[in-house]
């Protein structure tokens, strides 16, 4: 481990000095790679596949693992958009003179090494590869057991274009399978990796912030809301709720807690239990709703904590926007959080109360992703506050040096 370490450090020399068109170059071959490798990518998820099969893993993992050719064409696409964005590097933020008479230029340039330690979708391989190249850092990969095949030939790919363009194949490197104690190691080792970004349930972010020493985005973990208000449009928000919790349930920014205003409810509820229903969701509901709809599971406190990342949601009646936004503060998870409703002024105060890093009016939470932000694809979903907050694309992978140039000043 700590070989590989070194020499992805020694990888950075080189990346950072990288030019555009040399990196854009690699990218488009990988994108190309993808496509052409199709066959084997599929061939190796099988393996993936057929073992969380025999080890009886949920569906929803199991949905994250699957690679499709859909799926393995949307990894191409989204190379070739990280490939046509501005390069984040040597792009001067600010130029003034001081009065020492020196010049003084803050420039962008890249953070280093960058490791990520992710669970189940070998997409995320694809992905952070590209994004940690165009930004000229290196990326270390760390994956799920589950996903170990998957995740091998997406990164075999990537080193045999750098290989073939001459450029070190250390600027992308793929852990083994690693113990717990090893991950631990890993995690501390700040002399060689400059940033940690773990991607996953809620279990592996919490315990990638107690153990490590390197320095730390926390990212992923969506406990995302929907507040029907008493003024909302119905029919809109029955297709905004289904979409934001069925299109793709096993992702974080799908809607686990639906909040429904008191007012409506008699009338409300029966239609989104109905459609909900056809799509197999089951839901948890609080003591008023579920008089409405017997229908229902009874929800604990537990569950309004709980991501589920499955067909599965809580339900809760509320009094007031306050009531809401409250509940929101108290579950939520700084994710996506959505109001639907035609009170101007209750969006306002929604947008101001609610502290998550993606709030929407009148529209789903499906929408809190990379490709949709226009930023090619994402390294994970910030929830913090410093450095980067939201889908994290390329600006958020690079920091700032000041350059100052003088003719002799002495202080």
């Amino acid at each position: 481990m700590y070989e590989k370490l070194r020499k992805a450090k020694e990888a950075f020399k080189d990346i950072r000095t990288l030019d555009e068109d040399s990196r854009n170059r690699v990218l488009s071959d990988f994108s190309d790679a993808l496509l052409r490798n199709s066959d084997l990518i599929i061939e190796e998820n099988r393996k993936d596949l057929l073992k969380a099969t025999e080890e009886g893993l949920s569906s929803s993992f199991i949905d994250r693992l699957t690679l499709t050719r859909e799926r393995i064409e949307a990894m191409a696409s989204g190379v070739l958009k990280v490939k046509d964005l501005k390069d984040p590097v040597g792009n001067i933020i600010e130029e003034r003179t001081l009065e020492s008479g020196l010049l003084l230029r803050k420039m962008t340039v890249p953070i280093g090494v960058i490791c990520i330690i992710f669970e189940s979708k070998p997409n995320v391989a694809a992905d952070c590869a590209a994004l940690c190249f165009k930004s000229a850092n290196v990326c270390i990969l760390k994956g799920g057991k589950e996903a170990y095949a998957s995740c091998r030939v997406i990164t075999d790919i990537f080193r045999d274009i750098l290989r073939n363009n001459g450029i070190s194949t250390d600027c992308l490197i793929l852990m083994e399978n690693m113990s717990h104690e090893e991950t631990r190691k890993l995690m501390e080792c700040n002399e060689y990796i400059d940033l940690l970004i773990p991607r996953g349930s809620s279990r592996l972010i919490d315990a990638v912030i107690k153990e490590a020493r390197v320095p730390v985005i926390e990212t992923g973990a969506g406990i995302c809301h929907i507040y029907v208000d008493e003024s909302a449009d119905q029919d809109m928000a029955i297709d905004i709720i289904v979409n934001a919790k069925c299109s793709r349930p096993s992702v974080c920014n799908a809607m686990e807690t639906l909040l429904v205003h008191e007012s409506i409810a008699e009338s409300f509820l029966p239609l989104i239990f109905r459609a909900l229903n056809e799509k197999g969701v089951s839901i948890h509901s609080d003591e008023k709703s579920h008089r409405i709809l017997p229908e229902t599971l009874q929800a604990s406190d537990e569950d309004f904590h709980t991501e589920y990342n499955d067909l599965i949601m809580n339900l809760k009646i509320v009094g007031s926007i306050e009531e809401a936004v409250g509940h929101i503060e108290r579950y939520g998870t700084h994710h996506s959080d959505c109001i639907i409703t035609e009170k101007e002024e209750n969006v306002s105060y929604f947008f101001r109360n609610v502290d998550s890093a993606c709030l929407y009016h009148n529209a789903s939470t499906r929408f809190t992703d990379g490709e949709m932000f226009g930023l090619g694809s994402e390294i994970g979903i910030s929830t913090q506050k410093l450095h980067a907050r939201g889908p994290m694309g390329l600006e958020a992978l690079c920091t700032y040096t000041y350059e100052l140039r003088g003719k002799g000043q002495i202080r």
